[in-house]
């Protein structure tokens, strides 16, 4: 646990994670049971729903599935990497492999480098170098994508080139792990394309372009303003205090900076441990605090939040 925990704080974490619900950590394991229950059923109940009442329904499931596949990546709901990994790799999100995912983000907790460009894979900022051999377009849509409609619109195809371009660099490289990790993915991919199709009343294309991109967009709004970049890394993370229901498809993480200090927090014990010491967290993220993903909208969609330069970089 962090340094600066006091005793009553190492106290109460050890109790939480001592209680029947972080012993057994049937909260988590609910979800996996309702996401691996209900992705199917939703499928085959679509012929009698229809295929956008599924849609509607199939976005929201896929966000919560990208928020338990973080809690499964950080340990939970088992101390098994290998069972983690076979809990967590089903691809209904269907464009990061698990293990990328798990690799690249649990790169992103070296607090020490959040933000910094080239060393913490999710940053959304441009160094200074970078920013000058950015070519117009490129500038406009990185502007745009520091507003929260921007963010909803452009997100996805900023994450996904800088993704394909990355990725494809490695395996003409002929890097094995990632010709492993593409194939896996891509094997089991066409699997489940095959279930939609035969199963359900959606083609595979329509569950890609009208549930995976706008659950990937909705995912990204979690993630508009979760860091900037601040001069001590424990006020580079932020604290949201969203409301229900984007507190409970995001599983809290809202809370970024209890994350970030305490990453093997269950999501379930996030607000409490939040709560119990509000003002202390307020105090350690500078004040880097935002009163709910409506406040970004009705402040920022017009005007951008920060430069998509990193200031120090």
């Amino acid at each position: 646990m962090p340094n600066y925990l006091d005793d009553a704080q190492r106290e109460e974490i050890k109790r939480l994670r001592a209680s029947f619900t972080g012993r057994t950590e049937w909260p988590t394991w609910l979800l996996l049971i309702g996401v691996f229950t209900g992705w199917p059923t939703l499928l085959a109940a679509s012929p009698h729903l229809g295929v956008w009442p599924t849609t509607l329904l199939m976005v929201p499931l896929l966000v919560l599935w990208m928020s338990v596949q973080h809690e499964v990546l950080h340990g939970h709901p088992t101390r098994s990497l290998r069972l983690n990994k076979l809990l967590g790799y089903a691809p209904f999100a269907v464009w990061y492999p698990y293990t990328l995912y798990r690799d690249t983000h649990m790169q992103h907790h070296c607090d020490e480098d959040l933000t910094v460009p080239g060393r913490d894979p999710e940053s959304r900022y441009l160094s200074q170098l970078d920013w000058k051999q950015t070519g117009t377009l490129m500038r406009v849509l990185r502007w745009l994508d520091k507003t929260p409609p921007g963010r909803l619109v452009f997100g996805v195809p900023l994450a996904l080139s800088s993704l394909i371009n990355g990725e494809t660099r490695r395996l003409l490289r002929g890097e094995r792990q990632a010709w492993a990790m593409w194939s896996t993915h891509g094997g089991v991919l066409v699997l489940m394309f095959l279930f939609i199709e035969h199963y359900s009343a959606i083609s595979a294309v329509h569950y890609v372009i009208f549930c995976s991109v706008p659950a990937l967009a909705v995912s990204m709004v979690r993630s508009y303003y979760e860091h900037r970049p601040g001069e001590h890394s424990q006020e580079r993370t932020v604290i949201n205090e969203a409301s229900w229901p984007w507190a409970w498809l995001f599983l809290n993480l809202n809370l970024h900076l209890v994350h970030h200090d305490l990453p093997g927090l269950s999501w379930y014990h996030m607000p409490v441990v939040y709560r119990a010491r509000r003002e202390q967290w307020l105090t350690r993220s500078g004040g880097f605090l935002v009163a709910g993903y409506a406040e970004l909208f009705r402040r920022h969609s017009f005007n951008p939040i920060d430069s998509p330069q990193h200031p120090h970089v």
